[in-house]
């Protein structure tokens, strides 16, 4: 394989990213084009345009780009149709941003003229995984470098000689050794490594940054209506809201009232376990007034051949599969179920708790008139259960008179 000559990089700004800019252009002979995501991870993003030209970036080849909108309307909500979690509890907000930097990375380098992309994900988590996935999925002859899979800067303190070496500008509070790293964006924060990383200790309560701690939260509840048009919210509290400002309006709700923190020991796809400690409260929040719009308007059978297909779609995200024919056959099958997916969800926050209380529909499938205790007038024959009762007992009548004998 020849050796790339230019090179789209994943670039937060931070230090590691940074260092992996100069190892590029110095140890590769490579030159760098730098793509940064505002994902909303709530960082000042334009510093990193100018720490890119102090290391010899092109300004032409500096790209900061607004995926916000992008992120939530194309890849939140699409995954939260499915009512994703992994392994039944993460709601995959690392996992979801991934195949989008990719799809940017790609087409920054399509028109560059790069040759590669690079990233700064280490070799033993998924993260590199999901963005080589992806960007192989995009772009077949795609050349990928992966850094941390290839030098030998094995610790923070090696990290730090090389980046004094090559006179790569380090921050005062980047000197000492980071207590945990983190990752953020709108979904989410996802908190791993250091002092973590042993799962029978709790995690300290500095570690969470988006919510509130549940016991210290608000004492009066707060009520929030989510409205729905086949299956994804289009306002709250009847204000028509984008996707990213719907989101961003869930999160501050949701935080202040602790909802949506996970202390989570998962499998990772490479073979090890890892800890990490989740904050998704707009997400959570969501998720919750999804399944109570849903319970009113999606058949039983549909319904729960849904929640069959979860699982494998939840896991098919986390592996890093988000483009491909599997994982899009089932979005088509996850996208017909949300028809009638419309209308309102009235949700009670409350002490790290978010609880549907009222919900209502123009396609309800709900009939007070078949399930009232009251009189039915003629809606329901109560005598058809038992030929039902019997036909149902056959096998099971059948399997008893075997056993008898």
């Amino acid at each position: 394989m020849s050796q790339p000559k230019r090179v789209v990089l994943a670039y937060s700004g931070g230090l590691d990213t940074s260092i992996i800019l100069k190892w590029l252009q110095t140890e590769r002979g490579c030159e760098v084009v730098t793509f940064t995501a505002d994902l909303g991870q709530g960082e000042e993003l334009e510093p990193a345009r100018a720490k890119a030209v102090t290391m010899g970036v092109k300004p032409e080849h500096i790209f900061i780009r607004d995926v916000r909108e992008e992120f939530v309307r194309d890849f939140v909500f699409p995954m939260f149709r499915a009512n994703a979690l992994y392994e039944g509890q993460y709601l995959l907000g690392t996992s979801i941003a991934r195949p989008l930097i990719a799809k940017h990375l790609v087409e920054i380098a399509r028109a560059t003229g790069a040759d590669a992309v690079a990233h700064g994900a280490t070799g033993k988590g998924n993260d590199q995984v999901r963005f080589e996935l992806s960007a192989y999925a995009l772009e077949p002859d795609i050349k990928i470098i992966a850094p941390w899979r290839e030098w030998d800067l094995t610790s923070r303190t090696r990290l730090i000689e090389w980046a004094e070496a090559h006179q790569v500008p380090i921050p005062r509070d980047k000197r000492g050794e980071a207590p945990f790293s983190v990752d953020a964006n709108l979904l989410h924060t996802s908190s791993e490594g250091k002092v973590l990383e042993d799962p029978s200790q709790p995690a300290p309560a500095y570690v969470y940054q988006r919510t509130t701690d549940p016991e210290a939260a608000p004492d009066a509840p707060q009520i929030v209506e989510i409205g729905f048009e086949k299956g994804d919210p289009v306002s709250v509290d009847g204000e028509a809201l984008s996707p990213a400002a719907l989101l961003a309006r869930l999160n501050e709700f949701g935080g202040r009232h602790g909802v949506g923190r996970l202390d989570l020991v998962e499998g990772r796809y490479v073979g090890m376990k890892s800890r990490g400690i989740y904050e998704t409260p707009g997400g959570t929040v969501l998720l919750v007034a999804r399944r109570g719009m849903e319970s009113l308007t999606i058949d039983r059978g549909a319904a729960h051949l849904k929640d069959e297909m979860m699982p494998r779609y939840a896991e098919l995200i986390y592996n890093g599969y988000w483009f491909t024919p599997e994982r899009e056959m089932l979005q088509a099958l996850i996208d017909k179920s949300q028809e009638f997916v419309t209308g309102t969800v009235t949700v009670k926050l409350y002490k790290g708790q978010a609880s549907v209380i009222a919900r209502s529909s123009p396609h309800s499938l709900y009939s007070e008139q078949h399930v009232t205790f009251e009189d039915d007038a003629g809606a329901y024959d109560q005598k058809d259960a038992a030929g039902f009762i019997k036909i149902n007992a056959l096998r099971l009548r059948l399997l008893a008179m075997r056993a008898r004998r």
